[in-house]
């Protein structure tokens, strides 16, 4: 896959990555997250547990309030207008049922809040670890750069004496040729010799 430029946000543009790739790279992401996995419902996971967690859930719903809203409505019209008078006005038997209702729904949300609590916890001690993870790493490349740093200056230093020595070695290639050149000038014509 091309590198694929930064995104304004400061995250790299994930257009062209394939559904496989892209849960790939979340079940990477959540590995930390893996060890704690029987804590993901709420409830538990038999049966009944799921149930209690719909139930839960299903609190909290717009669906419900506004179920909830009507039915009383209703309930409170059926009576108050005698079309079926089954509950005089203190509307005792709605009292009753918002009581057993309150009675299952509290123990219920405690409990959801109790174990969300527990989750949100293990969450965050799974994020603490990533980021030791991450700065444990950065340290590891920060103290490798150092070190091949360290080797590039050492490197340089070598290069450059390597470079002082073909430079002096040159030089007296050079006064060596002239010295040899001089001579045997010399030995050619001894009449320019001095």
């Amino acid at each position: 896959m091309p590198d694929q430029p930064p995104s304004p946000d400061g995250t790299t543009a994930m257009r062209n990555v394939s559904p496989d790739a892209a849960s790939a790279l979340q079940t990477h992401s959540l590995r930390f997250h893996r060890r704690h996995a029987h804590l993901s419902s709420v409830f538990g996971n038999d049966w009944f547990s799921l149930k209690a967690e719909a139930f839960a859930r299903f609190f909290g719903t717009p669906t419900f309030l506004v179920g909830q809203t009507l039915v009383v409505t209703v309930w409170i019209l059926l009576n108050v207008l005698k079309i079926v008078h089954f509950d005089l006005y203190p509307f005792i038997l709605l009292n009753l049922a918002f009581s057993l209702q309150a009675a299952y729904a509290a123990p219920l949300i405690l409990l959801a809040q109790t174990r969300q609590a527990d989750r949100d916890k293990v969450v965050t001690e799974a994020d603490a670890h990533h980021r030791e993870d991450l700065a444990r790493a950065s340290e590891m490349r920060e103290a490798a750069l150092g070190v091949q740093t360290a080797q590039l200056a050492l490197l340089l230093e070598q290069n450059t004496a390597l470079t002082q020595v073909t430079r002096d070695l040159t030089e007296r290639i050079e006064t060596l040729t002239r010295d040899v050149h001089e001579k045997l000038t010399r030995e050619h014509h001894p009449k320019a010799a001095p």
